[in-house]
C-alpha cells in the first residue's frame, strides 16, 4: 500500500485517549508519516512469523486455508484503507487511536496470510471464486464480502468532514468486523491447520474486542454537535 502524502498539517500530533480501567500503556503521539511506517513494520512481522512456522502440510488450491487467507486478506485491505481515512481526518483522539491499532493490526495479519500463500506454493488470488470455501453459502455481493463498505460509502467517508469523519468510520468499521467475524467462524468450524486456527483465534478476539470499543464511540460521536 502507498503510504498516504504528507503536509504540515499531518505531523499535527494526537493525544491517545487514556484507557477507562487504567490499562492502557502511556499516552502516545503519532503523525502519519509515523504511522505509515508502523503499517509497513506490522505487515513485515507478519511475514516474519509465517515464515517461522513449521510447515507439516500444504492445502491445496480450493482448501479452506487458501480461501481464508486470499479473501481475508482482501478483508483487511479495505480496514486498513479506511482506518487510515479516519487517522487523517476524524476528529476525536480515541477514533483516531483505534484506527492505528486497527491498521497496524490488520496489516500484520495481512502480511502472515500472504506468507501462508507462498509456503504453500499457492498465488495471492486463485482460481476459485470468493467466498467459496465458506459451507453456509455465503455469497459475495456486488463483489463485495460480508461487512464490506461499498464504493459509495468509502467515496462519502473520503470526502466527509468533521465528526461525520468519526461517525462514518466508527459505523462501517463496526459493520465490517462484523462480517469479519463471521468469516473467521466459517474458517475455525472448517480447517484443522494449528496455524491457522491460531491466527484465526486472535483475530476474532481482537474483533470482539474493538467491537465493544466502536459501539462505545459511536455513542460519543453522535452526542457531538
Amino acid at each position: 500500500m502507498t503510504a498516504p502524502s504528507t503536509t504540515d498539517s499531518d505531523y499535527d500530533e494526537v493525544q491517545a485517549a487514556p484507557d477507562d480501567e487504567g490499562g492502557r500503556a502511556p499516552a502516545r503521539r503519532y503523525g502519519v508519516l509515523a504511522l505509515a511506517i508502523m503499517v509497513v513494520v506490522g505487515l513485515l512481522l507478519g511475514y516474519a512469523g509465517g515464515l517461522l512456522t513449521p510447515r507439516l502440510t500444504r492445502p491445496g488450491d480450493a482448501s479452506v486455508e487458501a480461501g481464508f487467507a486470499r479473501d481475508m486478506t482482501t478483508h483487511h485491505a479495505q480496514a486498513v484503507e479506511m482506518s487510515l481515512i479516519a487517522y487523517r481526518s476524524a476528529t476525536l483522539p480515541e477514533v483516531r487511536q483505534i484506527a492505528v491499532d486497527i491498521a497496524t493490526g490488520q496489516q500484520g495479519e495481512i502480511g502472515a496470510m500472504q506468507t501462508w500463500l507462498r509456503e504453500w506454493d499457492l498465488s495471492p488470488t486463485g482460481s476459485q471464486p470468493p467466498m467459496s470455501w465458506m459451507s453456509d453459502g455465503a455469497k459475495v455481493k456486488d463483489g463485495l464480502m460480508p461487512g464490506m463498505a461499498t464504493p459509495q460509502q468509502m467515496t462519502a467517508l473520503r470526502n466527509a468532514q468533521g465528526i461525520e469523519v468519526d461517525r462514518q468510520f466508527l459505523t462501517l468499521m463496526y459493520n465490517h468486523h462484523l462480517g469479519g467475524i463471521h468469516m473467521i467462524d466459517a474458517a475455525l468450524d472448517a480447517t484443522d491447520n494449528a496455524e491457522v486456527l491460531r491466527v484465526a483465534r486472535v483475530m476474532k478476539s481482537t474483533q470482539q474486542t474493538e467491537l465493544n470499543n466502536l459501539k462505545q464511540l459511536q455513542a460519543q460521536a453522535q452526542a457531538k454537535g
